[in-house]
Order: C-alpha cells, then structure tokens, then sequence
C-alpha cells in the first residue's frame, strides 16, 4: 500500500499520544522516544492529563518542553471532573501560558477509576460537551474530543453515546480521537450512524500497538474494548520470543490500518506508551516516509 497520494500529500496522516512522566527513568524513556518519533512528522501530538490535576505539573513541563524544544505541534489533555469550573479555568490559563492552543477536552475519570460512579462537580462543567464550549468561549483553539466505536463503559447504549459526541462537535470540536479497538467492522458501523446523526468532524481511529497483550486485555477489560481471540492466536507461543512478538505486533497494527484505509480512513491517532520502536516498526510497515528518506529522495 502506498502512503503517498497521486500530488506528492501523504495518503495517511498521523499524531501520536504521549503521557507525562512520574520518575526520571521515564523521563528520559519520554523524551528518547520523542527524539526517536520526531523523524515521522506527525500532524500533531498529545499530552495526557490526569484526572482532577492529578498529572498537572508534569503534563505541564512536559507539554512546555514539547512545544519550546521540539517540531512537534502540541495538543495537552484538559479534564474537569473533580474540579469547579474555577479550578479548570485556573489549569487553562496555565496551559495558555505555556503555549498551549490545541486541546484534547474530556470529561475525565472519576476518582475511583473506570467503572466508578461518576458525580458531576456541583460547581464544574458536567461533561466533555460543556467543557469544549467553554473553552470555544475563550478563543480559536483546536480542540479534540473522545469517541467510542465499542460504547463508553458509562454509556446506556451506542445511541447516548453518539448523542454526546454530537453535542461536542456542535460545541465546537474539531475532531473526535477514538477509544483504541481491534474490530473495524465495529468502527465502520459506528461511523456510519456518527454520520447519519450529523456529526461531520473527522473521526479519527486510536491504534494502539500491542506492547503486552496480558497488559492490554486488562486495559481493555476496565474501558469496554473487545480483544478478538484472533489476537490470541497470533501471538500464541510467543512468550518467550520477544522479537517475534515485536513483529506480530507491528503486523497487526499495520494490517488494521491498512483495511481501514482501504475502507475510506486517512487518519490515524497512535497511542505510543511512551515507547517507539514499534510505532516505527509500524509505520515502516505502512511505507510511510521517514524526514530522513524524504531528505535522501531531494537530494537524489
């Protein structure tokens, strides 16, 4: 498949998502990988932020560094649960101080974790929808939402949650970043009745790329995703071999973008755990071009 269009554009575009670090080890895990990903020339990338503030001066040091010392054009994360609307404008004003002007705007987790009853703040924004308007009120900022090809765990049904998606981009959103899923047969359905609710923002798929697959099944299990027994089966044997799995992984990311190419997605938002030979891995599988090979061809 080419990754090139017949203009010379590329046929599939990315950004990446990041999480802040909590130790120097990681840190400089992060910031390996960002040096390492930087080759790519994502459209853009994220920075997540944990609920009620709970990552606030890392995501704000990591996101300041992203944005002063590397190319990369930086959204960072922005919940409200747990917090008045006092306190979310407070956290705005220091992203807009460190440079911030894109936004990933979400409700946030409740305190308890996934699965725990959410409360709404008494004197917070309610919901994702609220708080994308409230940040369209304060200025012309690119603002990402979330979306659910499987259905939030919250949810009652597909139907309350493509209502609330609506309500989003009709707040303002620019584009919605999907929850990570396996089955795209489940994302076309979903995207079709997206479409046929009237919500016309791009709907951008989460590829996650399988680092553990132990790890990811519980992962999955606590925000609703269905992990396919195919997956099982590709990656039998294999507890021993760790390069091997590297290449299963990278197949099976690569092949799920691929189809969905094939069924009209151009798009695609990959969560790199803060590690990057197989986000590469994947990419070279889809023959994106590297900087580097881009610089190589001019000067061929």
């Amino acid at each position: 498949m080419s990754s090139k269009t017949e203009n010379g554009q590329r046929g599939i575009r990315i950004s990446f998502e990041f999480f802040p670090p909590k130790s120097e080890e990681a840190e400089t895990q992060l910031w390996n990988t960002v040096a390492d990903l930087t080759e790519w020339e994502p459209d853009f990338v994220s920075v997540t932020y944990g609920a009620g503030g709970s990552t606030k001066t890392p995501t704000l040091s990591a996101v300041r560094r992203m944005i002063h010392e590397t190319p990369f054009t930086t959204a960072s994360h922005l919940t409200c649960v747990g917090a008045t609307r006092e306190d979310t404008h407070r956290v705005i004003d220091d992203l807009l101080a460190t440079g911030v002007r894109r936004f990933v705007a979400l409700r946030g987790d409740p305190p308890g974790g996934v699965g725990s009853a959410y409360q709404p703040h008494p004197g917070g924004y309610a919901n994702a929808a609220e708080l994308v308007l409230a940040l369209r009120e304060r200025g012309d900022f690119d603002i990402s939402v979330s979306a659910y090809p499987e259905k939030h765990p919250e949810s009652r049904d597909t139907a309350a949650d493509i209502d609330m998606l609506k309500r989003k981009a009709d707040n303002g959103a620019n584009r919605a970043l999907t929850q990570f899923f396996f089955d795209n047969d489940a994302f076309e359905r979903y995207h079709d009745r997206v479409r046929a609710a009237g919500v016309k923002i791009p709907v951008v798929p989460g590829i996650m790329p399988i680092q553990n697959l132990t790890q990811l099944k519980r992962f999955a299990g606590a925000c609703g995703t269905h992990i396919p027994s195919w997956l099982d089966e590709r990656f039998e044997g294999l507890d021993e071999d760790a390069d091997k799995r590297a290449d299963v992984a990278a197949d099976v990311a690569a092949e799920q973008i691929e189809d969905l190419v094939r069924r009209g997605i151009h798009e695609f938002h990959l969560y790199t755990m803060n590690r990057s030979p197989l986000v590469s891995a994947v990419l070279d599988r889809l023959n994106i071009p590297r900087k580097t090979d881009a610089r190589e061809g001019a000067a061929a």
